[in-house]
């Protein structure tokens, strides 16, 4: 790859005197070294990425690079200018627009055209795969480890040829430098992220049109149910609705009823009742209120309401619940005993 010496010319600077279309990529040549002093190194799915190489470079014209290889993965493309690269033996014309991957051990070999200077954008980066075992198993969204796989497949299928940027992988360049510039909250992920858009949308380039996996969809019965479940435990301590709960979750009342009747086996009201008992009957052991601020502290507005439901579920009044859990409220009457 060329060395800073080839970066910046004063070619660039009549070009824009000349009025021709400005270079898109121009802000990067300010510091061309910039992500490349940055250690970056992270874990995509079940791989290991270190990026070793991340800048944009320009080769003079007729600048030529000597056959070499690497161990590890470079991506090339061209944001403007052309040239040849030759790979194994076999030369390619270069343009803009175009992006070829050498290695792991891709012999290569690049040429300037002799009288018009090109542009590069580099990304040479390690890959591996991490160990499978123990947690690293478990790390992460099973999605996204199948995306990574599937992405390092094609990577390692490429053909040598140059092809298209279809998908707009060098504008991730220019969105990682920029971040690098403006250093915004989270700026780290940020540059991971972009780095990962480079990998995916150069292996998208090269894959076949039925290539993508489905979104997994969600079983959409079972994914209210625990929203309005969640809701419900958010919401106990105070007066709750079906129809409120219902239009939380975007389904109609009597949906979220049929809801709960499948996915938990029983009524909204008995779901909403069972959880205010829970709550209730732990803080008779856990606190010395009276039994009406508790009943009021968890959305039984009339303590009255209490008595008949917890005997039910409990098959004893509070204070008995609190009598034969060793607790009792000093001074209590037993008012309710007759509930």
């Amino acid at each position: 790859m060329a060395g800073p010496g080839v970066q910046r010319t004063e070619a660039t600077h009549a070009e824009r005197r000349t009025g021709e279309t400005p270079f898109a990529f121009a802000r990067m040549e300010r510091r061309w070294d910039a992500l490349d002093r940055l250690d970056l190194r992270f874990r995509w799915g079940g791989l290991g990425i270190r990026v070793l190489r991340c800048h944009l470079t320009k080769f003079p014209p007729g600048y030529v690079i000597a056959p070499h290889k690497h161990s590890e993965y470079e991506f090339h493309f061209i944001p403007k200018g052309k040239g040849t690269v030759i790979v194994e033996g076999t030369p390619y014309e270069l343009r803009e627009g175009l992006f070829y991957l050498t290695g792991p051990d891709v012999v290569h070999e690049q040429r300037a055209h002799p009288e018009e200077s090109m542009h590069e954008l580099c990304l040479h980066c390690e890959i591996v795969r991490l160990d499978e075992h123990g947690t690293a198993a478990e790390w992460g969204d099973p999605l996204e480890r199948r995306e990574a796989d599937d992405c390092l497949a094609l990577l390692q299928t490429m053909p040598s040829a140059p092809a298209l940027d279809r998908y707009h992988a060098m504008n991730a360049f220019l969105d990682a430098y920029r971040a690098w510039e403006d250093r915004p909250v989270g700026f780290y992920t940020t540059l991971k992220q972009h780095i990962v858009q480079i990998l995916l949308r150069a292996a998208r380039a090269h894959a076949a049109p039925e290539a993508g996996r489905g979104i997994p969809s969600r079983d959409m019965k079972d994914h209210r149910f625990r929203l309005a479940v969640q809701y419900i435990e958010d919401n106990a301590a105070r007066p709750i609705s079906l129809e409120e709960v219902a239009e939380r979750v975007q389904v109609s009342p009597r949906q979220l009823q049929r809801i709960f009747r499948s996915e938990g086996g029983t009524a909204f009201r008995d779901w909403v009742e069972h959880v205010r008992l829970q709550r209730i009957a732990e803080e008779l052991l856990s606190s010395p209120r009276p039994v009406e601020a508790i009943a009021a502290g968890h959305g039984y507005g009339n303590p009255n309401y209490l008595y008949p439901v917890f005997k039910h579920k409990f098959g004893m009044t509070p204070s008995a619940y609190r009598r034969l859990h060793g607790i009792r409220q000093p001074g209590a009457p037993e008012e309710e005993s007759e509930h």
